[in-house]
């Protein structure tokens, strides 16, 4: 057996937690293996919107088991506060929802860090979510942090307060205003550790690859998307774990030669939240239109999201970093109604055409060329197989197959499980 991945190809936000929704059903274990509560995955069924943080997208599915890795960063807080979400719906997470033992922590200090540092940042902030993420990453590189299975020591509360009284001396160093009372925000924080105690902790590496022996189906799940990845995505404005393949291997403890199928999920147009280059963004009406008919805001956040055209140069790259074998395109019946689209197809970059993604692709360095095609004006919502779809809507699809050399096999025509088209 092998471990499948599924991945955002894009900036984020292409919406990964329904398409795991959807083939959680194949799967008897879902993994989540990198980032933290900065994503924001989306499902929605049987008329009710869910929001998942750190908690893998196929927890709504009675018989599958739900893996946090080591990749992860947990915030006890808001993992406790998804976890209470959970509870009207009557999901058994204690049997449901295991958390890798070396998963690190964030801290209540990581957090204050975050804003410390972002708004030393004056008009250079990079768009942190100021969820902790980058300073817990940090402290795991640096050897400093705390992880789940040190929560099982006793001198856990002592660990804990070396770690916040570092982090409020580094605070004091950036000499911004942040106003913060930690006495609060510590109960918060040890009253969050003492439910998530409660959970089953596990060395997830020997359980995957044990369940793997036993042919038992593993789905991976990633966070972000690839080109915020922190060694292959628009660096510096990324985020700070690796969200490509690769982030798989390491986030959970599987094999290179374990990994299967992997499934590529990107929006039939593209969007990015924060800061950070964006070759392809309108600003126009054109973009106003997709922003509102796709309802771009941030899922966790509430940020409006950056839209422009898609952008062919930075999906090939994607799909190539990571080996993609299937695409899965998401939000095609958002381009509903306009007369013509536009994909970028190759770049002006420092005078010259390219068909590559260059080490820079900020403004000055990169302009867009497009290559136009026939828009379609037809309600994809209520369509339910590749047949009903509008020629020109088909005629896109193929286009993109031919460039990109993947087949596109789920085509989302509405935000719902059931709307989802297979080809």
């Amino acid at each position: 057996m092998a471990v499948d991945l599924l991945l955002g190809l894009q900036w984020g936000d292409e919406g990964k937690g329904k398409i795991v929704d959807v083939l959680t059903k194949n799967y008897n274990i879902i993994a989540r293996f990198q980032g933290g509560p900065n994503a924001g995955h989306t499902l929605e069924f049987d008329g009710i919107k869910h929001v998942l943080r750190t908690i893998p997208s196929g927890i709504f599915h009675k018989e599958s088991i739900n893996v946090i890795g080591n990749g992860v960063v947990i915030d006890p807080v808001v993992f406790v506060s998804e976890l209470e979400g959970l509870n009207k719906f009557d999901i058994d997470y204690k049997k449901k929802l295991i958390i890798s033992r070396k998963a690190h922590l964030i801290l209540p200090t990581h957090r204050l860090l975050d804003a410390a540092s972002e708004a030393s940042k004056g008009k250079a902030k990079i768009g942190s979510t100021l969820k902790g993420i980058g300073p817990t990453y940090m402290d795991k590189t640096g050897r400093n942090g705390l992880r789940v299975g040190d929560l099982e020591l006793e001198d856990f509360k002592e660990r804990y307060r070396a770690l916040a009284d570092k982090h409020e001396e580094m605070i004091s160093f950036y000499k911004v205003d942040i106003q913060y009372d930690l006495e609060e925000l510590e109960a918060e924080f040890f009253a969050a550790v003492k439910a998530l105690k409660e959970l089953t902790f596990i060395d997830s590496e020997e359980f995957l690859n044990k369940s793997l022996k036993e042919n038992k189906t593993i789905l991976a799940e990633g966070a972000q998307g690839s080109l915020l990845d922190i060694d292959f995505g628009t660096y510096p404005f990324v985020t700070s774990s690796n969200t490509t393949a690769a982030g798989a291997c390491t986030g959970l403890g599987v094999a290179p030669n374990k990994i299967g199928e992997v499934f590529g999920i990107f929006k039939a147009y593209t969007t990015r939240v924060g800061s950070g280059p964006f070759p392809t963004e309108l600003f126009d009406e054109v973009g106003e239109k997709m922003a509102k008919i796709g309802n771009e805001f941030g899922a966790v956040t509430g940020r409006p999201r950056r839209c422009g055209w898609l952008d062919l140069i930075a999906l090939k790259y994607a799909v190539q970093v990571n080996g993609v074998t299937q695409l899965m395109m998401m939000k095609s019946d958002v381009l509903s109604g306009f007369e013509t689209l536009k994909v970028c197809t190759a770049y002006k970059y420092k005078g010259e055409t390219i068909d590559h993604l260059p080490y820079n692709i900020e403004e000055e360095n990169v302009t867009p060329i497009y290559t136009e095609l026939k828009g379609w004006n037809a309600d994809l919502t209520k369509m339910t197989s590749a047949d009903q779809l509008p020629k020109e809507l088909t005629d896109y699809i193929e286009f993109l197959e031919k460039e990109l050399e993947v087949p596109i096999k789920i085509v989302s025509v509405g935000p719902d499980r059931t709307q989802t088209i297979h080809r």
